[in-house]
């Protein structure tokens, strides 16, 4: 029996979204070319909040905030429904020097967000040269509302979630084409089978673009790898997220410490190097210098889909009226789940927006 829909990728963008139509009524088929929610979701940090956000569009801050606003609540209901904390938890974002306060307290003072200076009660074990300049200034700014979730466990309820509902996942299942006529998608097929649903949504993420062939129009999304380094340290030495430049330490509740990430433009690539790893590493010793007789856990990388403006294209195909997309959200995959599965259900339902949507239906046409 056909589903009401089949979403292409199951990462936290194809798994909110699913979830979200199940709790409408719908039925749901989610295939993704490997395991649920195991590429960029999985790979990345899990922080709440875009770093720097006076450096973004007011496209990509409306969004990220009004998601950011749903995760309380959200991460809660998961929690109860399936037992797995995702462990949504205000942390806090401490951002060293070299950045610009000027802009910083601008853009918060506009947003009504809290912006302090780092005081020496709140630095763990951060070397305190990198917050104070050479006359003991505070430099390093403190946003204290920034949250932060463990993605892997967000990805581990949304799955079991959608299974409680009666939602379809099927994994190791790649698209390899989308059968089109009549500016209508009539089924996907798959290297085993074909699947056909009334409505198509595609979440795949980077591979976006592949699966459209030539129905991507102008759809500019492409891979970006990042590598991250895990450790773990006794006794929670940091409390909050540490941020300076795009490289960032975020403590977990148990001890374990994710260290990120790099912004590499090499394709389909996901080899991870030993360059990466020590750029890295030595980074992370210099803030935290109790990294350096700790040894390395782990060191993987993802690809993230980037966008030419950092905003994601979120609503339906300019030709195939049964095709929607929610996909291109770079490094904020995780922070604008829930909000862009909303905006997306309500484009599919015909109902009121919570803000004007429309830069997120610009990607087809990026040069217009």
């Amino acid at each position: 029996m056909a589903s009401d829909f089949i979403v292409i990728g199951a990462g936290i963008i194809g798994l909110s979204t699913a979830l979200r139509l199940l709790e409408e009524g719908a039925s749901v088929t989610l295939l993704d070319r490997r395991e649920a929610g195991c590429e960029a979701s999985w790979a990345g940090g899990g922080i709440l909040s875009p770093l720097y956000p006076w450096n973004y569009s007011d496209s990509v801050t409306r969004l990220a905030a009004y998601s950011m606003s749903r995760y309380p609540e959200w991460t809660a209901a998961l929690n109860t429904a399936t037992g797995i904390d995702p462990e949504y938890q205000i942390c806090g974002l401490v951002i060293l020097p070299p950045c610009d306060p000027e802009a910083a307290v601008n853009w918060c003072s506009a947003h009504a967000v809290r912006l302090t200076y780092l005081s020496s009660s709140h630095h763990g074990g951060l070397s305190w040269a990198h917050i104070n300049d050479e006359q003991g200034n505070a430099q390093a700014l403190f946003l204290p509302e920034v949250a932060q979730v463990r993605n892997p466990r967000l990805l581990q309820a949304l799955y079991k979630r959608i299974r409680q509902l009666g939602g379809k996942i099927i994994e190791h299942c790649e698209v390899q084409e989308l059968e089109i006529s009549g500016q209508k998608v009539h089924a996907i097929r798959t290297p085993s089978e074909k699947h056909s649903a009334d409505q198509y949504i595609l979440s795949a993420g980077a591979w976006s673009r592949k699966i459209l062939g030539e129905h991507a129009l102008n759809l500019a999304i492409k891979p970006i790898r990042g590598q991250m380094l895990l450790y773990r340290l006794p006794g929670n030495p940091l409390c909050s997220i540490v941020l300076q430049r795009d490289l960032y330490l975020i403590p977990r509740r148990d001890g374990h410490l994710l260290v990120g990430s790099t912004i590499e433009d090499t394709g389909f690539d996901k080899q991870i190097t030993l360059d990466a790893k020590n750029r890295l590493s030595s980074w992370a010793e210099e803030i935290l210098p109790q990294l350096k007789n700790t040894p390395l856990l782990k060191h993987w990388s993802g690809l993230r889909p980037a966008t030419p403006d950092n905003i994601p294209i979120i609503g339906p195909h300019p030709f195939l009226e049964n095709l929607y997309i929610n996909s291109g959200h770079f490094r904020y995959g995780v922070t604008m789940a829930p909000g862009s599965a909303e905006i997306l259900v309500n484009e599919i339902l015909k109902r009121t927006q919570p803000f004007d949507v429309t830069p997120y239906q610009r990607g087809w046409h990026p040069s217009e």
